[in-house]
């Protein structure tokens, strides 16, 4: 199967690229009647295009954080629409659903702050696609070569690691190698709809600082308050202190297994 990718030099990218070998990428910069060239022969996209949301905001990178995805996004599905792609797979994210309720895709309740509005109007952009479209709510990823553990582990390696605020904030995860495996089964199974690609375990702050540290073998006393995230990422810190509890009932209810479905096992793979 020969796929596209946008936003294809990310993490999560690099590791679709190794189970998909053969594949286009998709640059910002390409109009639709470029992109539109680059999907002759191509069977499947994934649109994974976005500047990274972990990071200090201000108004002008909430533009870029806006423009790099949605725009982007508005781009490809016109050039899908009038091609002959056969599944379109995009990308949202769990800061859709609103803080401190447990949310499965029934959820009808959804986030009204900038994550929240970011994501609803991601996804609509990519359910204006033609072609069989699903769309895959990422909750924090966890793998060896990238992402939220790798700018973790520096501190919790040197034992200076520690929940952040009270540590009861949820975190809803998933293990890379799953997240990969969820691609190769919504193509098999040529799923649409809204999915959550979260691990069916999500836990507390308290509880992934305290998993790391006994899997690194580290102490984990020296908490974070929440102030010292607020002046380092702003409002951006919405997206480390949120709490969000995200079941992926989707993807069991179709049969998909998880290989990682709780946090140890996950770290002790990516870690040990």
């Amino acid at each position: 199967m020969k796929v596209a990718i946008s936003g294809a030099s990310g993490f999560v990218a690099n590791a679709l690229k190794k189970r998909f070998p053969d594949f286009v990428v998709i640059e910002r910069k390409d109009d639709a009647k470029a992109i539109q060239q680059k999907l002759e022969g191509v069977d499947a996209v994934f649109n994974l295009a976005g500047a990274p949301i972990v990071a200090r905001w201000n108004e002008a990178y909430k533009k870029v954080l806006y423009a790099s995805r949605i725009e982007t996004t508005k781009k490809l599905v016109e050039a899908i629409n009038q091609s002959k792609i056969e599944h379109f797979i995009s990308t949202s994210a769990v800061g859709i659903y609103p803080n401190n309720v447990p949310c499965d895709e029934s959820t009808r309740l959804l986030g009204d702050d900038f994550l929240g509005k970011l994501a609803q109007d991601w996804e609509a952009e990519a359910l204006k696609c033609t072609k069989r479209t699903a769309i895959l709510r990422f909750g924090v990823v966890l793998g060896a070569d990238g992402g939220a553990l790798a700018k973790m582990l520096p501190a919790f390696k040197l034992g200076l690691g520690g929940i952040i605020g009270d540590g009861w904030m949820m975190t809803s995860w998933i293990d890379l190698d799953d997240l990969v495996a969820i691609y190769a089964f919504v193509l098999e199974h040529q799923c649409e709809g809204i999915y959550n690609a979260t691990a069916p375990q999500p836990l507390s702050n308290y509880d992934f600082t305290k998993t790391l540290g006994k899997v690194l073998h580290r102490p984990t006393f020296l908490p974070v308050p929440t102030f010292v995230i607020k002046l380092l990422f702003g409002e951006g810190s919405t997206v480390l202190l949120d709490s969000k509890e995200v079941y992926p009932k989707c993807l069991l209810e179709k049969g998909f297994v998880f290989q990682y479905p709780d946090l140890e096992s996950s770290l002790r793979k990516i870690l040990v």
